[in-house]
């Protein structure tokens, strides 16, 4: 119990120190010290409680109720003001709507609100509170360095980094406590404080094209608060509980509508269709923020929130009717994502829409939510917190020394930065290559959805294909050998270094490990909850073991490619004199140039992104109607 709380607090408390102490070498200290000590006290929780089960804790009173709805409105009447000075009225109407919800309901049903359990620990809370600390605190550290090299490359920004720092920890405090949250309406305070941050950290260059898209996601995300809280004014005024853990215990009269409205909250929270522009629209804000919002926090809330909703969607009468909408969402967003991805050359992009199509694919296991289901999604949000967020900082890092992050411009990157290269061959294996997690998990749901729903294995199945073609093209550019640029000196600080060895190493280390990871952590979890657990074929886990140790040659192998001794491509008998150059038509010397594919028109966002955000829009209206 003091663990947990002191997980929730202390970032708080750092978040305030890093925005009182701007000072470069007290900020250097604090970062890194705090990272260790939440790795650390993650480390410690899991090991506490890793085999106790689900531990409920009454912690709360009435007092501190008050206390959260005191931060909630003062929160609200900032954003509030914020948006009517910006002159954004709908989000200004949003926040107030959802203060004036929230306000009622405190004042007319207050006294009588008594939530048995105010926090819990299980399994997935244990897996995402690793995810949080450890790669959470990464992040941050890494941020420390780029952030320094951030300001330099963009001299126009106002540098608020104390202001940055003290929102990424009041960030991680915050999804602390929404794992660690049993009462809905803590799990609701800690869900607008993400909100918030993410708000924040969006605009912080505060140029017209940051607010622009800060106000996005924030309107998009409020909508989905919106219905979190009319699921519990309505649990509560139907069922006079607020209570997570009892949802699946609850008449199907009951619970199928606020299912529904927090699986929508989830939805927009993740960024599925029709809200997933709000994510595409993150990426203008700095690399580390686009790391936090798709790796460990944020958008893993929104899944989060949907997997716990998986048993309420198995046992409860009518409720896999309501998931299997849930799952059609997330399944046309992971094929449609999948297809948009090909079409783009900024390297951010197609991580953000290979956030969005994964996150589709966990939405589509959570919805379905059998026992193998929800195994796989969880397995796939611990494989793409590690990758993803080992790829999006390392396109960071090669934006500050490159100066741009378009994929065309990686050419040659092994041998011009041969460490982030492999780190990032390491990420893109992890998404799609045999043994990594990612596919092994995909391997899983589609297990699964064979004998659920093979109609969704479709969908599936032609999004995998998508992800190979976008992924490999990718990989091509960074191992493609090119001669160093006499000239060219990469600059990465030691934080930047620490951080992206840390998350390659990680990235391998939890795919060797997985076969323990889910054995003794997952397992136990599904079984407590379905009474099976799904286990892997001892066979196949032993198959998949030989193939991780073979496919480790591959970054082995790469670690060489700058001693190679370069030859030039042999073109026909028309090389010139110099490397990399050949004679041309009329007699020119020509630049030798490859160029991926991309297909724009076939899969352009502009073909593809009205298809999906019509086809959700009409699959969510008819799950709240199944819920109704």
């Amino acid at each position: 119990m003091n663990t947990v709380l002191f997980l929730i607090l202390y970032p708080v408390i750092v978040a305030l120190l890093l925005l009182i102490l701007p000072q470069l070498a007290i900020r250097k200290f604090i970062v890194g010290a705090s990272t260790a000590i939440l790795t650390v006290a993650s480390i410690y929780l899991m090991i506490d409680y890793f085999n106790t089960g689900a531990v409920f804790f009454e912690f709360g009173t009435h007092t501190l109720n008050l206390g959260i709805l005191f931060i909630e409105v003062a929160l609200a009447a900032i954003i509030v003001y914020i948006s009517v000075k910006h002159k954004q009225f709908l989000a200004a109407l949003l926040m107030l709507t959802g203060a004036i919800m929230t306000i009622w309901f405190e004042v007319t049903h207050g006294n009588q609100i008594h939530a048995t359990h105010n926090l819990f620990v299980d399994n997935l809370s244990l897996i995402m509170t690793l995810i949080i600390g450890i790669i959470g605190g990464l992040i941050a550290l890494f941020a420390v360095g780029y952030m320094e090299e951030y300001h330099k490359h963009h001299p126009n920004v106002k540098n608020r980094v104390p202001f940055f720092f003290f929102i990424v920890f009041a960030f991680l405090g915050a999804m602390y406590g929404l794992v660690f949250a049993n009462n809905l309406m803590w799990l609701f305070f800690f869900w607008e404080i993400t909100t918030f941050c993410s708000f924040f950290l969006i605009g912080y260059s505060r140029d017209e094209i940051a607010i622009k898209n800060a106000f996005k996601a924030l309107k998009m995300n409020l909508l989905g608060g919106l219905a979190f809280s009319a699921a519990i004014i309505y649990l509560f005024t139907n069922a006079n509980t607020v209570e997570l853990n009892q949802l699946p215990n609850l008449a199907s009269t009951v619970v199928l509508l606020p299912a529904a409205l927090l699986a929508f909250a989830g939805i927009s929270k993740a960024a599925q269709m029709p809200f997933s522009s709000w994510l595409l629209g993150a990426m203008v804000a700095p690399t580390p923020v686009s790391a936090l919002l798709h790796s460990s926090t944020m958008v893993k809330a929104g899944v989060y929130l949907i997997i716990r909703l998986s048993p309420v969607f198995a046992f409860v009468e009518g409720g896999a009717t309501v998931g299997l909408f849930v799952a059609m969402v997330g399944a046309v967003t992971f094929l449609l994502a999948s297809f948009m991805a090909i079409s783009q050359m900024d390297a951010k992009r197609v991580l953000a829409y290979s956030t969005i199509a994964n996150l589709g694919l966990i939405v589509v296991c959570a919805g379905i939510g059998t026992y193998e289901l929800v195994w796989a999604a969880i397995m796939l949000v611990i494989f793409h917190a590690i990758a993803k967020s080992l790829l999006f900082l390392s396109v960071g890092t090669v934006e500050n020394n490159v100066g741009d992050r378009i994929i065309e411009s990686m050419d040659g990157l092994i041998t011009k930065m041969p460490k982030v290269a492999i780190g990032m061959v390491i990420g893109i294996a992890g998404m799609f290559l045999a043994p990594f997690g990612m596919l092994i998990s995909k391997w899983a749901a589609l297990e699964g959805l064979v004998s659920a729903n093979p109609i969704l294995t479709v969908f599936v199945a032609f999004g995998s294909a998508a992800t190979l073609f976008f992924w490999t093209k990718w990989l091509g550019k960074i191992i493609m050998i090119k001669e160093k640029p006499a000239d060219f000196v990469a600059k990465i600080p030691v934080t930047e270094q620490f951080t992206l060895t840390a998350l390659a190493v990680m990235t391998i280390g939890v795919c060797l490990l997985f076969p323990l990871i889910s054995k003794y952590s997952l397992e136990p979890f599904i079984q407590a909850i379905y009474g099976h657990a799904y286990m892997l074929d001892q066979s196949n886990v032993a198959i998949l073991l030989i193939m991780m140790g073979i496919i480790l040659v591959l970054p082995l192998r790469l670690m060489t490619y700058g001693e190679l001794n370069y030859r030039p491509q042999y073109l026909a008998g028309s090389n010139s004199s110099e490397k990399e150059k050949f004679y041309g038509s009329l007699g020119l010397t020509r630049d030798v140039t490859m160029k991926s594919f991309y297909l724009e028109n076939i899969f352009g966002e502009d073909k593809l992104f009205k298809l999906g955000v019509v086809s959700s829009i009409v699959l969510i209206i008819i799950m709240f109607g199944v819920g109704i």
